[in-house]
């Protein structure tokens, strides 16, 4: 499975990985994340959605602007504003009344609060925190050169904010505006996390059934 790194990723990222057919020797799955591509606007390599109070919202990692085509592991963020706090504080008024809040936000304020300079790194210590608190027994591997085509795993281009996600799912599990706004799939996987704790990997699975031949 091939994937582009992605912030506070959506379920979907994770389902696909859960999803991959590729093993390691000790039994984990492996997937792959693009590291040579350039940084594309508009993505979720910089931002995630959640569901707040008023419905599904999302929090923006800024970044300095640099040249156009800047490789993806080279982009700096910008602290300028205090976006770490900001997004702290938005995410603990959702969460904080979800049933696991208290067991998984503390480390991830943590890694948001180290403050790294690039971006590749704070989304791949959040995405190996989130593998590990999900219960999710997977290997992550670099692309170490990029190609056009990556096969029929490649994913690159197909979990993206502003298209279809064909690892989305409309299957609902609980989330605590539910009763104001319904169901919204295909949040941040923290939203899961905090919702369901250790039974969303199961809802990972489920997903993976749902992709499964008949």
């Amino acid at each position: 499975m091939l994937l582009s790194v992605a912030y506070l990723p959506p379920i979907s990222w994770f389902a696909a990985v859960a999803a991959s057919n590729t093993l390691s020797e000790d039994g984990r799955v492996v997937f792959f994340v693009e590291a040579c591509e350039s940084y594309q606007k508009q993505s979720y390599r910089n931002r995630c959605h959640f569901y707040s109070s008023q419905g599904r919202e999302s929090l923006i990692v800024p970044i300095v602007r640099g040249r156009s085509e800047l490789p993806v592991r080279e982009v700096r963020i910008d602290y300028s504003t205090p976006w770490v706090l900001h997004s702290k504080r938005a995410i603990t008024s959702a969460y904080r009344s979800a049933a696991y809040f208290d067991y998984y936000s503390d480390g991830l304020f943590a890694i948001m609060d180290s403050c790294p300079e690039k971006l590749w790194d704070l989304d791949i210590t959040l995405i190996a925190y989130l593998l590990e608190r999900l219960g999710l027994r997977a290997e992550m591997r670099f692309t170490s050169s990029y190609s056009h085509e990556g096969g029929a795993d490649d994913l690159r281009g197909a979990i993206h904010p502003k298209g279809p996600d064909p690892w989305a799912s409309e299957s609902p599990y609980f989330q605590v505006f539910a009763s104001k706004h319904g169901f919204i799939p295909n949040l941040s996987v923290m939203d899961l996390l905090f919702n369901e704790g250790p039974q969303s990997l199961d809802y990972l699975l489920d997903i993976c059934s749902e992709h499964l031949p008949a």
